[in-house]
C-alpha cells in the first residue's frame, strides 16, 4: 500500500503537449499542473471530470501541481478512480509484493528494481536459495473500452513488444518469467490484449505465453478519508482473457 498526503480536488479542463495540464480547482483557480503520462491515455483524458492533484513545494520544479487520479463516470452511473501517474505504478507494485498481497510471488528473499536482461530492462527481479529466480514486466492498464473490459496497450508500444520478445527468451532458457499487469482503474474487471489497437502486441503476448511466460493482472483497492483518496492498494487479482 502506498499513500497519498493532501490532495487536492479540481476538474480536468484539457491535457496538452503530453506533459501539461489545465486544472480548475475547487477555490476556481486555474492551474497547470504536470501530467506524468506519456501515453495515449485513450478513455482517460476526459475533459469535466475531477480530478485529483498532489503538490509539491520544490523550487526545483517548474510546476507546483501533478495530476495523479482522474474520476470516470461508469455505465451503472458510479464513479471510478483511475491514475495517471504511470511512474507511481512500480512503487504500488513492489509495495503489494513486499506486503504479500501479489500470491504467485510471495516467498523471495530479495527484490532488485531495473534489472538489464540483454538490450532490455525489465523492472524487477526476486531471487531466493529455494524458490530460485523470476523476472518481472510490469505495465499498467487504464483503458477500459465500450464493451466494459480492460486492455493493453492504449496505442502502438514497440516497447512493449520488447519487452514480451525478452520475456520469451528467458522462458525458453527455463527462467521464470512474469508479465504483470497494474490495472490502475477501479472499473476494470479483466484485462485482455488490444489486439483492435497493437496487433504486433497481441501476437508477441501469445507467443509468449506459448513458451511459459506467466501473465498476472491485479486491480488497485482505494481507501478514502474525509473524502479524498489517502492510499491505493494492489491485491485484487482479476483473469486474463488471452
Amino acid at each position: 500500500m502506498i499513500t497519498y498526503e493532501g490532495l487536492e480536488p479540481g476538474v480536468l479542463l484539457r491535457r496538452y503537449k503530453r506533459f501539461l495540464a489545465d486544472i480548475r480547482l475547487e477555490s476556481g483557480q486555474e492551474v497547470i499542473a504536470h501530467c506524468p503520462n506519456t501515453g495515449s491515455m485513450k478513455a482517460v483524458n476526459m475533459p469535466g471530470c475531477r480530478v485529483w492533484l498532489s503538490s509539491s513545494d520544490n523550487p526545483k520544479r517548474k510546476l507546483g501541481w501533478t495530476w495523479e487520479w482522474i474520476e470516470l463516470p461508469q455505465p451503472d452511473g458510479t464513479l471510478a478512480l483511475v491514475s495517471v501517474h504511470t511512474g507511481r505504478t512500480n512503487r504500488i507494485v513492489e509495495a503489494a509484493i513486499e506486503a504479500g498481497d501479489i500470491t504467485p510471488l510471495m516467498g523471495y528473499q530479495t527484490l532488485k528494481r531495473e534489472v538489464k536482461v540483454n538490450d532490455a530492462r525489465l523492472d524487477f527481479r526476486l531471487d531466493d536459495p529455494q524458490r530460485g529466480t523470476v523476472y518481472i514486466e510490469v505495465k499498467q492498464v487504464t483503458l477500459k473500452e465500450a464493451d466494459g473490459h480492460g486492455y493493453f496497450p492504449d496505442s502502438v508500444s514497440v516497447r512493449g513488444t520488447k519487452h514480451l520478445h525478452t520475456l520469451t527468451a528467458l522462458a525458453e532458457q527455463g527462467e521464470r518469467a512474469v508479465l504483470l499487469f497494474c490495472v490502475a482503474h477501479e472499473g476494470i474487471a479483466d484485462v485482455a490484449p488490444a489486439a483492435h489497437i497493437d496487433p504486433v502486441y497481441a501476437a508477441a503476448l501469445a507467443e509468449a505465453v506459448k513458451a511459459g511466460v506467466e501473465v498476472l493482472a491485479y486491480g488497485i483497492t482505494l481507501r478514502w478519508e474525509a473524502d479524498k483518496p489517502v492510499a491505493v492498494r494492489l491485491a485484487r487479482r482479476l483473469p486474463v482473457r488471452l
